[in-house]
């Protein structure tokens, strides 16, 4: 049985991930910003001590040992370009430290915990198009986040895979969740579809059936890998 470590489990792309990843028998420690339930760990990314605090308690559900880290909580808030100088940068920051920062430390941890074990692991990164292709001129913080994710990502995966540490990127375009709700309105809402030939945004239980592939039936050859989920709004 897998012991896996998904961030941003309680609603959205992670809470169908939780579902399908628990339907194939793993055991998997969920994480939000604030638990309702004893299966998923508290922890707000914004305190640079959450992610150590949230790795630990972890291992300590699990007996000691995470076979695969899933990264995916994520913030996406618009910033726009006429904010105050102050209410901007806040904004940037903990965009950055909840999108990217946490996710290198815990990356961090798990690439630690796996060479100390001397076994491999696997990391799956939920990163966006918005890594490739940028996104909105308010949403600059999310576009640089993600795009550093996905290098980090292959760097990970460069890095380590003699080792036996796998490291493996989703890059979904829009998504029908609470988080993408407000941005589609705001981009024109059914407008928005114009851009995608296949006329419909992702459901998260799509998305959930790539992280669970790439978390349990991934080949080793795939490590470093993007895979793209967008609806061909951009191929690449």
């Amino acid at each position: 049985m897998e012991h896996i470590l998904l961030t941003g489990s309680s609603r959205g792309i992670g809470a169908a991930a939780l579902k399908e990843l628990t339907g194939r028998g793993s055991k998997v420690i969920g994480h939000a910003t604030r638990s309702s339930d004893d299966e998923t760990i508290a922890a707000n990314f914004t305190d640079p001590g959450a992610a150590q605090a949230l790795w630990d308690a972890a291992l300590e559900q699990t007996g000691g040992t995470v076979d695969v880290l899933i990264n995916n909580a994520g913030l996406f808030d618009a910033n726009p370009l006429d904010s105050s100088d102050i209410a901007w940068l806040d904004s940037w920051e903990d965009t950055l430290r909840i999108n990217l920062t946490a996710a290198a430390q815990l990356s961090r941890f798990a690439v630690r915990h796996w060479q100390d074990r001397g076994t491999g692991g696997r990391i799956v990164h939920v990163a966006s198009r918005a890594g490739h292709r940028g996104d909105s001129p308010a949403h600059w913080h999310y576009a640089a986040a993600k795009g550093g994710m996905l290098a980090m990502h292959k760097t990970i995966a460069r890095a380590y895979a003699g080792e036996g540490i796998l490291s493996y990127a989703i890059a979904p375009g829009f998504t029908d969740t609470s988080m993408a709700d407000d941005y589609l309105e705001s981009r024109g809402g059914d407008g928005l579809l114009k851009d995608i030939p296949l006329g419909k945004v992702a459901e998260p239980e799509e998305i959930a059936r790539i992280i669970a592939f790439c978390a349990l039936d991934a080949p080793p050859s795939m490590t470093g890998a993007v895979i793209d989920a967008n609806g061909a709004s951009y191929v690449r």
